[in-house]
């Protein structure tokens, strides 16, 4: 291996180790957050979630509102929850999307709108309809639909040919006669 390769080996591992050392101390702290709330110790929780979201960590954006929302060891806050709830939407945290359409539908925190309400439930979906009618979307489904049928027909090729066989052994064992040894292996299988 030359220098320059080797070099860009090298630099790819300590960036890879370095995001690696990165995100795990966010999944541990997540993880602890989540056992302090568990364990009655809201206030710690929602300290370690604040101080994630602030960093722009959507999960934790979406357990703040959560725990906002539905007053679990927190005072139930209806508005403060569709901020943290927006927070995590905004970095496209689908469930904060949903939660933030229910809460529309329901008036909760905000005035009832079913126009807002529907379109929170449908964002992520129009974001991405761009893709549904992409030629290679079009030629991903018909190739996937076209294995799905080449498999259903495989599969019940396999049953007709083993029902078939039971039913002719069992017609030959009525009548007194030996099923042939072929027949006795489709049975089997």
């Amino acid at each position: 291996m030359s220098a320059l390769p080797a070099r860009l080996l090298g630099i790819a591992c300590l960036l890879l180790s370095a995001a690696t050392v990165r995100a795990a101390p966010i999944d541990v702290e997540m993880r602890e957050a989540a056992q302090r709330h568990r364990q009655g110790d809201t206030a710690a929780a929602v300290a370690i979630w604040q101080r994630w979201a602030g960093q722009g960590d959507a999960d934790a954006a979406y357990n703040l509102g959560l725990v906002y929302q539905h007053g679990d060891g927190v005072p139930a806050d209806p508005a403060r929850a569709l901020i943290w709830y927006r927070a995590a939407a905004d970095k496209g945290d689908k469930p904060a999307q949903f939660q933030i359409g229910l809460m529309y539908q329901n008036g909760e925190g905000v005035a009832a709108d079913p126009a807002e309400a529907h379109r929170w439930f449908t964002l992520h979906r129009r974001h991405h309809l761009h893709h549904v009618h992409a030629p290679q979307m079009v030629a991903w489904r018909q190739q996937a639909l076209a294995l799905i049928d080449d498999r259903d027909r495989r599969e019940q090729l396999a049953a007709a040919r083993r029902d078939g066989a039971l039913v002719v052994a069992e017609l030959q064992r009525r009548a007194g006669l030996t099923p042939r040894p072929a027949q006795l292996a489709l049975a089997a299988d």
